[in-house]
């Protein structure tokens, strides 16, 4: 299996992957601007050249994050086909963006939702790749099923309980 850079020209088979596995699909302006925006961040996984299994789509929140005072990453969708689970190629994908966030993008930590019945994933990104459980975000999904916002820290620094001091105006 090879993990790669995903470039332009894997927007389509991305989008493929996304509509046979999520039910969370998104046009493909919305995988054109996650690959201009943040090209170092997005990755795909073949079994052979031109043939994609998975792929982590990622990005960086534009502004600091309204509760927190540091630079973030989100994982904004994450997909591997069905005949290609259970082979590490979730948890490769993962290591790649969030290496890209924190060398390219200099991110703090890196964030991402999970709909709260889908145990498979929350036991990936918690036991596997060691996200925690940050809050419930209540009917997050279009169907209105409530998600689970997950973090996992990069810089020993940050601290999730202490909220961001508002700045006074002088």
């Amino acid at each position: 299996m090879n993990v790669r850079r995903a470039r332009v020209a894997d927007l389509f088979a991305m989008q493929n992957c996304n509509l046979s596995c999520l039910p969370e699909n998104y046009q493909m302006k919305y995988y054109l601007y996650h690959a201009l925006s943040w090209p170092q961040s997005q990755y795909i996984a073949e079994d052979r050249p031109g043939h994609l299994v998975g792929y982590v789509m990622s990005k960086m929140e534009e502004e600091y994050d309204e509760k927190f005072d540091y630079p973030h990453g989100h994982i904004t969708s994450l997909s591997v086909l069905r005949s290609h689970r259970k082979l590490g190629m979730a948890k490769r994908l993962m290591n790649m963006a969030q290496g890209a966030m924190q060398d390219s993008y200099g991110a703090a930590y890196a964030s991402l939702h999970v709909r709260k019945s889908n145990n498979a994933a929350i036991s990936l990104y918690h036991n596997t790749l060691g996200f925690e459980e940050f809050e419930i975000e209540k009917g997050y999904y279009a169907d209105k099923e409530d998600a689970i916002d997950m973090r996992k820290k990069f810089r020993s620094d940050v601290d999730f309980n202490k909220k961001k001091q508002s700045k006074k105006k002088k």
